[in-house]
């Protein structure tokens, strides 16, 4: 196998459909575990369901103790390994991916943060004189490619590979920016002997890179000490997949073996996709519909997300995209008409992972989290309906003005 610095274009276009099949894959799953479990919480097995996400489950090592209930554990647990992929993601897509070269990621970085923006102005402007429903105001700002990209699967052959590496790139600038905001806004007290330690681990990581450890070992084992520091520190434990990430090595040690990133990855994709996600979606997307009233949805927390998200992605993602072309920026990726990333626009608006884990930090009591549900699912399902009629409206009027000899919309 070639190296990864000398890897072609063909190997890396390779790369590319085998992670877009993996996330459509995955995002089928999702949605699959996500349908259970409103399912369940809509049945006479809610009460089990709540039990089993409140199970208190230990872990101590001499004096020192972690008690967390099952949905913290897997929030704070297993979202930290899908942190870790995401981290893996970035780092591989600024250095030899789609935004690894200004021309290639000015489009999606423009989408990207008009996408993020938007939605945040419109949560906090329906919730603006609610002090702590404004805590949510990134709710709706991410994206979940998993979804997103299952649903680009459906439509096959309809919708070019351009397109679906668009997608994929303002996505993981998505998750980028919500890694930012978590890190910013989502922390609670710090503690500095915690936070002191876990700059040890990452100072010994580095450490390792530099002096050419390729064994995936010694980094996962000092990672999951470092997890346990930032846990303890008060800044939310997911992050420390991300450092532990950045710190992976992208070179090869020969031409025969892969470079630690690409074989870390690609073992652990089948893991996120086909387990943790899915499980996750479980554990958080349980909400009851019993009394719900069109008064529920129209509360300020849920309207403001499902707006964020429906409105808000297809708003900010089009909008900049289209002042950044118009600016000379940025330009359209060749194939595509402004009808197709209209479409990737309202697609942008299913948040759900992403936006469910950063409602989990904003807010606390039951009744503030069944909001949070109630708005990410509403908006993500209307998003997830307009973007597939859009793409498969606008890839048909391709395909005719294909086959008519016009010219198809483009820029």
């Amino acid at each position: 196998m070639p190296s990864a610095a000398a890897a072609s274009p063909p190997v890396l276009t390779s790369r590319i459909r085998d992670f877009l099949r993996m996330e459509a894959s995955g995002g089928i799953m999702l949605a699959a575990a996500a349908a259970l479990a409103l399912l369940i919480s809509n049945s006479a097995l809610r009460s089990a369901y709540v039990a089993l996400l409140e199970t208190p489950v230990s872990v101590r090592i001499g004096s020192l103790l972690l008690d967390k209930p099952l949905l913290l554990w897997v929030n704070d647990g297993l979202m930290a390994v899908f942190f870790f992929l995401v981290g893996l993601e970035i780092k591989r897509e600024v250095l030899k991916g789609e935004l690894s070269s200004l021309s290639r990621a000015a489009l999606p970085i423009f989408a990207a943060i008009g996408g993020m923006a938007v939605p945040a102005l419109i949560y906090a402007g329906v919730n603006w004189n609610n002090a702590e429903a404004l805590r949510g105001w990134a709710i709706p700002a991410a994206t979940d490619i998993a979804f997103a990209l299952g649903i680009l699967a459906v439509l096959g052959r309809r919708v070019p590979v351009s397109l679906k590496v668009f997608l994929l790139a303002v996505a993981i600038i998505d998750d980028l920016g919500a890694i930012v905001i978590i890190a910013l806004f989502y922390t609670s007290e710090l503690s500095l002997l915690a936070l002191g330690l876990a700059s040890g681990g990452l100072v010994i990581l580095i450490g390792f890179n530099v002096a050419g450890v390729r064994r995936a070992a010694p980094y996962l084992l000092i990672g999951i000490v470092m997890w346990v520091c930032v846990l303890k520190s008060g800044v939310h434990a997911t992050l420390a997949g991300v450092l532990v990430a950045l710190t992976i090595p992208m070179r090869a040690t020969s031409e025969e073996a892969p470079a630690p990133l690409y074989r870390i990855e690609h073992g652990l994709h089948p893991w996120v996709a086909f387990l943790i996600l899915p499980v996750f979606a479980f554990a958080n997307a349980g909400v009851s519909f019993a009394g719900l009233t069109p008064a529920a949805l129209l509360a300020p927390v849920p309207l403001g997300i499902l707006l964020g998200l429906f409105v808000g992605k297809q708003l900010g993602v089009m909008g900049a995209s289209w002042l950044a072309v118009r600016a000379g920026l940025a330009r359209l990726p060749e194939g595509l008409s402004w009808a197709m990333l209209y479409g990737a626009a309202c697609l942008t608006g299913v948040g759900f992972t992403m936006s469910l884990f950063i409602g989990s930090l904003a807010f606390e009591t039951p009744e503030q989290r069944d909001a949070v549900r109630l708005g990410v699912v509403g908006g993500s399902l209307l998003s997830a309906l307009l973007g597939y009629g859009v793409l498969r409206l606008a890839s048909r009027l391709h395909a005719g003005a294909a086959q008519g000899g016009r010219p198809a919309l483009s820029s």
